[in-house]
């Protein structure tokens, strides 16, 4: 039997979802989730990449710092949410912490291109009203995510990208900061072990593609909120894959592939292999499902990030929340920093699959 696209896939998933609808009895109407009080469903969740994480690869000591920085950003975005303050206010403040913290792939300590220079990318999109902002290949802008807010909600445009970008971002009095800002230590001995790992590839692999290592191909911020309103938004921030060559973008920018929200079905924010992310549509196909297939959120997100994801090799897991408050952390690979917070303000974090 020959194995179904992934359009075909998602096509018979609403298929059926629609059939089972038709059995309903005569005069019935649509089956919709009963709303929990507000103040019981509100909340934040969170990633800071996902990909071949081990215990056994990240010291104790490591690890606590991942854990702290994850509770600061969660915590930040609980206090928006918890004053009142919107999705998209919240979804920013968490964004912004990890981008200025070197623990990830994103803003200061992002990976590093090729040709040694640092290319960043990022997305938010408003689930009330479907307005959406990216930026792609910055390379002095502090925070990505103000810039992706600003070109939403200050520009006719959807995505700005390079030069254009940060000339916007200058008119905008967004923070620019000198390209030496965003290297660390650490993201210049990967790189090294990766231009040396390259060159060796092509010595012996001739005329064919070799596998990226795990720490070229992961490492992505977000966040999805449903603040007290009932409105949801997600943000989404990357230094996209280490040693990427002419002007590669990945999914994070691309609204509906790394990053989505409306308030008809959910807000995503992926991380992964953003090629495959991009071919599938990933953030968007899970809303479908919610919306379209009737299919409860985390049924969404296993049918395409654990089984459409996984038949094509793609790599990598989405934060989701949906306009009841459900949430899930769904992820194929070894791990995904991660975490989530609630109206009662106690943090919850993770790291690896178990």
């Amino acid at each position: 039997m020959t194995p179904r696209t992934p359009l075909s896939a998602l096509a018979a998933t609403l298929l059926a979802a629609a059939a089972l609808a038709a059995c309903a009895p005569a005069g019935a109407a649509p089956r919709e989730p009963a709303d929990p009080p507000a103040q019981e469903r509100w909340g934040l969740v969170i990633h800071g990449g996902a990909g071949t994480i081990r215990r056994e690869q990240v010291p104790p000591e490591r690890q606590a710092e991942y854990h702290a920085a994850l509770r600061e950003a969660l915590l930040a975005g609980w206090r928006v949410l918890e004053a009142g303050g919107t999705s998209l206010d919240a979804v920013e403040a968490a964004v912004n912490l990890m981008e200025d913290n070197p623990l990830f792939n994103a803003g200061k300590g992002a990976v590093i291109t090729a040709d040694g220079r640092i290319e960043l990318d990022a997305a938010v999109m408003d689930g009330a009203t479907l307005r959406a902002g990216a930026v792609a290949g910055l390379r002095h802008v502090k925070n990505p995510i103000d810039l992706a807010r600003a070109v939403m909600e200050r520009s006719p445009h959807v995505m700005m990208i390079g030069d254009g970008a940060e000339a916007f971002a200058r008119e905008q009095g967004i923070e620019l900061v000198p390209a030496e800002y965003f290297f660390t230590d650490a993201r210049r001995r990967a790189w090294v072990r990766a231009r040396e790992q390259e060159r060796a590839r092509r010595d012996s692999v001739r005329g064919g593609a070799a596998a990226l290592d795990d720490e070229r191909k992961f490492g992505t911020v977000g966040a999805v909120a449903l603040d007290r309103h009932g409105n949801l938004a997600a943000g989404t921030s990357t230094g996209g894959m280490m040693m990427k060559r002419y002007g590669r973008v990945g999914d994070v920018p691309i609204i509906g592939a790394g990053t989505y929200a409306n308030n008809r079905s959910c807000a995503v924010s992926a991380t992964g292999h953003g090629e495959f992310f991009i071919r599938n549509t990933v953030a968007h196909s899970v809303c479908a499902l919610v919306e379209y297939g009737r299919l409860p959120l985390q049924a969404a997100a296993d049918s395409i990030v654990m089984r459409q994801l996984v038949a094509q090799g793609g790599d990598g897991g989405i934060i989701a929340m949906d306009r009841q408050g459900n949430w899930t952390l769904t992820f194929n690979s070894a791990g995904m920093y991660r975490g989530r917070i609630g109206a009662d303000g106690r943090p919850e974090t993770a790291i690896f699959r178990d």
